[in-house]
């Protein structure tokens, strides 16, 4: 009888980082930042929380990581669009980013991350996050050329979309009640 041997490829720690930040961002995304525990995150990665604490120090330090990253991948998002040859005048490339937001609306929890950061701003250093963040997110759509005014409308029109997922209005579109129509003229296309 031959014996098979297995080897059990050690993850690198890149890797190991990336699976319990998507981890992180899960329990976040339901619980926000007072209601998920390091070790909510550890057991959700599949290592131990000495492990999670090791890696990212405290849990305000993970979520602010976490939060930024969402962030930041909405900001890059609206960047490339913008770098795509935008024009101002242009309905169609106006909603071309509308649209790529709402693409993100596919990955739930990325946004009710962004929520919660938000949401949890009265803590000073997720409050100073997100001031950070939101200004930076500002930045980028200001480089459409628009005005502050359209700027603020186009951010409002994102926060709306948020709001409305956050409260899972988005989930079951058959049982909505007077948010309907709200809904269907918020939803581009």
């Amino acid at each position: 009888m031959s014996r098979v041997m297995t080897t059990k490829t050690r993850m690198k720690g890149s890797e190991r980082r990336e699976d319990i930040l998507e981890a992180a961002t899960r329990a976040f995304a339901e619980g926000g930042y007072a209601g998920t525990s390091t070790d909510a995150v550890a057991r959700q990665a599949g290592v131990s929380q000495p492990y999670v604490v090791r890696m990212f120090g405290t849990k305000l330090e993970l979520f602010i990581t976490v939060f930024e990253r969402a962030c930041e991948r909405v900001r890059q998002t609206f960047e490339e669009i913008i770098e795509d040859d935008f024009d101002p005048e242009s309905e169609a490339d106006r909603e071309r980013l509308g649209g790529a937001y709402a693409e993100l609306l596919h990955d739930q929890n990325l946004l009710r991350v962004m929520m919660h950061g938000f949401s949890d701003g009265a803590v000073a250093e997720i409050g100073a996050a997100a001031r950070e963040r939101m200004g930076e997110i500002f930045t980028t759509l200001k480089r459409t050329g628009w005005p502050d005014e359209a700027v603020r409308d186009f951010i409002a029109q994102g926060m709306l979309l948020n709001v409305l997922l956050s409260i899972r209005s988005l989930d079951d579109r058959d049982d909505l009640g007077p948010l309907e129509a709200l809904v269907r003229c918020a939803l581009p296309g």
